[in-house]
């Protein structure tokens, strides 16, 4: 069959805007339709986004990647953490790092699993999704403690996982290379990665400011906006870095030096960004391979308990020794098991990293799972991580009355 990409476009967008009815008919969210959509389409059942079309149409995740790395980024006001306190970096260190540790604990040691796998699992377990628990709190006009606190860990939450990620990733590449693995060497390597990612965000956050210190219309920003998040997205790729980490730096520090350009460029990015991040749902479920789900399911489920066990235990952990209000030490650990965002995002960025020649059938073997994991899983926290969302804001009493007992 001829490939036409408009009408495969076309199809994408049109049916997107289908399940978009259907999810707020039947009120569950979004991106578990759009997820389910795409694993419909994908490569083992409709098979209308084969492997190879999915190959084309990758510039769309990588745009998506960048668009959610600068809204990572523009989120992470320093003066938001500085007023909520020690408290907030805490629970996102004790959650963050307690995922990452006992998912790798619970595959390499119970479930058996190879090194690699349990380490790339346990990375991306680190991160949180902020869409979802965003929507729950707009959507019962949540206010108080708990509901801002749970603002900051998201926000804060998926920078540290960007950075656990850049260090495992460096490790697992050595490894499947055949390199020898000095610890100290690997982790220069991934230190002096990260730098160079963070050094070209801040570098290109600079020049933007400057360039734009004056301009007031949109369209101007938009344009410069739109080059240098593409631009960022080649050097990054041609150097070898996390485009993740450097986009997520370039909109960090834009936020915190000139907050009414980070303003328009936030509102230029909310405008357009919701086309790519539905290719994005779409096309990342279009990954799972069902006949995998028998192999896939088992493993899948102990990834899933221990990184609840991992995310609910830290959070609560860092609640207490950061001495968070009462609310926010019994509640915070139910707001942080949604994962599709940048988890999907890691696992998409682990796919283009490691199922190419240079790694090998290992390598292709452990996309593969990966993704399939994380889609599987997601499914499972798309839908139990909202309603427990609500239940901790409800309990805690922070949503609104009145829409909560529409």
């Amino acid at each position: 069959m001829e490939f036409h990409l408009f009408l495969y476009l076309a199809a994408i967008f049109g049916a997107g805007y289908c399940i978009k009815v259907v999810t707020n008919a039947i009120k569950i969210p979004e991106v578990t339709g759009y997820v389910l959509l795409g694993v419909i389409l994908g490569t083992s059942l409709v098979k209308l986004l084969t492997n190879e079309v999915l190959e084309i149409l990758s510039p769309l995740s990588s745009i998506a990647l960048g668009l959610i790395a600068f809204t990572i980024g523009i989120e992470l006001k320093l003066d938001v953490i500085k007023r909520l306190g020690k408290s907030i970096l805490a629970i996102v260190t004790f959650e963050s790092i307690g995922a990452f540790i006992v998912v790798f604990v619970v595959l390499q040691y119970l479930f058996k699993t190879d090194l690699n796998t349990a380490l790339l699992l346990g990375a991306v377990a680190s991160a949180t999704a902020p869409a979802a628990t965003v929507a729950v709190i707009k959507q019962y006009r949540a206010k108080g403690p708990l509901t801002s606190t749970i603002l900051a860990v998201v926000g804060l939450d998926d920078a540290f996982a960007l950075i656990i990620y850049v260090f495992v990733e460096g490790f697992v590449s050595a490894n499947l290379a055949g390199e020898s693995i000095a610890i100290f060497t690997m982790l220069g390597k991934a230190l002096l990665s990260i730098l160079i990612a963070m050094g070209i965000g801040v570098v290109a956050a600079i020049i933007y400011s400057l360039i734009l210190r004056k301009v007031k219309n949109n369209d101007w920003i938009a344009l410069l906006l739109t080059a240098f998040l593409f631009g960022l997205l080649g050097v990054c790729e041609l150097l070898g870095v996390s485009e993740l980490l450097s986009i997520m730096t370039f909109g960090m520090v834009i936020v915190n030096s000139s907050p009414t350009l980070s303003k328009k460029s936030e509102s230029i990015v909310s405008g357009f960004s919701p086309i790519f991040l539905v290719a994005f749902f779409i096309l990342g479920g279009a990954h799972l391979d069902v006949a995998l789900i028998g192999k896939i399911g088992i493993l899948g489920l102990y990834y899933f308990v221990a990184r609840s066990i991992g995310k609910m235990g830290g959070a609560t952990l860092g609640a207490i020794i950061g001495r968070a209000p009462k609310t926010t030490r019994k509640f915070i650990g139910f707001a942080l098991l949604p994962q599709v965002g940048i988890a999907l995002a890691l696992a998409l960025a682990i796919n283009k990293k490691f199922n190419i020649p240079q790694f090998g059938i290992r390598g292709a073997e452990l996309a593969s799972t990966i993704i399939n994991v994380l889609l599987f899983t997601t499914i499972i926290t798309e839908i139990v991580g909202p309603l427990l969302t609500r239940l901790a804001l409800k309990k805690a009493g922070e949503t609104n009355s009145i829409v909560d007992n529409r």
